[in-house]
């Protein structure tokens, strides 16, 4: 069971570092980037280059070096023609330690890139050179990645081109259209509730990103039918059991729990990247790009599934449906 990424959403996961991973189509506005790792614990430094070529000595659009010797520091820039720019530098509440782990988004805008750090904007970078010339995120130094993701990419070479349609809904920059399946949303709240348009239909994925901080217990994902309020899939991370459970809510009763799994990838302190994808008589769900595990529809008429309900223990930093 290959894992299948929704379209517009391109994960790379575990990377090797330093590595290079390709943004198709160029950057536009609407795009971000989320990175996902932890700073080594004697990390000197580290960068995430938003780079024009994938070789060495192209050019770089934006520069993000977080630098831990002495005060703690994060250096931004841009080099191109073979020289480095003007340096601009932050080294006030820098939410990134060495030994910890961290998230961080980079969205476009048409002036700049708003670079979010653990779900907090942190700086704001103007552009100094066009964003459409930017193909790919090379980052190197001290530091493990978990993944890379392009949401709102376009089509690999020689693939479909995916019509407009969607929208991001982004900090201080609302509304802006992406060439997704559907509507992600950046850092919603927890208890999260949306309305699956036109209801639940075979090859389509959900994304959820997000943390689960210390001392989380429990965290679920529910697929419902607003008209008869059945739970059509509860999945459900349960951190004090050591498990993640599955199960049906049908005509007022709980069915029969799936517990079975080739391995539980849910720790408290770390990131996660669950994706969903409806098949014809099952869920198939990945997490961190790897297969976890298949659930078959208990609840025959999957169009009557219209609502996504997310709660528990955890911070999202992202939800497309």
């Amino acid at each position: 069971m290959a894992f299948v990424p929704a379209q517009g959403y391109y994960p790379l996961y575990n990377p090797t570092i330093p590595c290079r991973s390709p943004i198709y189509g160029g950057l536009r506005p609407g795009m971000a980037i989320y990175i996902t790792g932890k700073v080594s614990k004697h990390s000197n430094s580290f960068a995430v280059n938003m780079g024009c070529g994938q070789y060495d000595g192209t050019d770089i659009a934006l520069h993000f070096n977080p630098r831990f010797e002495g005060r703690d520091t994060v250096v931004f820039n841009t080099f191109q023609s073979g020289s480095w720019g003007g340096e601009e530098r932050r080294n006030d509440g820098i939410p990134l330690r060495r030994g910890t782990p961290f998230e961080m988004a980079i969205l476009v805008t048409p002036v700049s890139y708003q670079i979010n750090v653990n779900g907090i904007l942190f700086y704001e970078y103007r552009h100094r050179i066009p964003m459409e010339r930017v193909q790919c995120v090379h980052v190197a130094g001290d530091v493990k990645i978990q993944s890379i993701t392009t949401v709102g990419g376009g089509a690999p070479m020689g693939g479909p081109a995916y019509p407009p349609g969607g929208e991001m809904i982004l900090p201080a920059y609302p509304s802006m259209n992406l060439p997704v399946m559907g509507a992600p949303i950046y850092n919603p709240p927890v208890p999260y509730y949306a309305n699956i348009p036109g209801g639940v239909s075979p090859k389509r994925t959900f994304i959820v990103k997000g943390f689960i901080p210390q001392g989380g217990q429990s965290f679920h994902i529910n697929f419902k039918s607003s008209r008869t309020n059945d739970i059509a899939l509860h999945f459900n991370v349960r951190l004090n059991e050591n498990a993640v459970v599955r199960n049906s809510f049908l005509g007022g009763g709980w069915g029969h729990e799936e517990r079975s799994a080739p391995f539980n990838p849910f720790l408290a302190g770390q990131y996660f990247d669950i994706s969903i994808r409806t098949g014809n008589g099952r869920y198939k769900v990945y997490v961190n790009g790897q297969q976890f595990c298949e659930y078959a529809h208990r609840f025959p008429n999957v169009q009557m599934i219209d609502t996504l309900e997310i709660g528990g223990n955890i911070v999202l930093s992202l939800v497309q449906i």
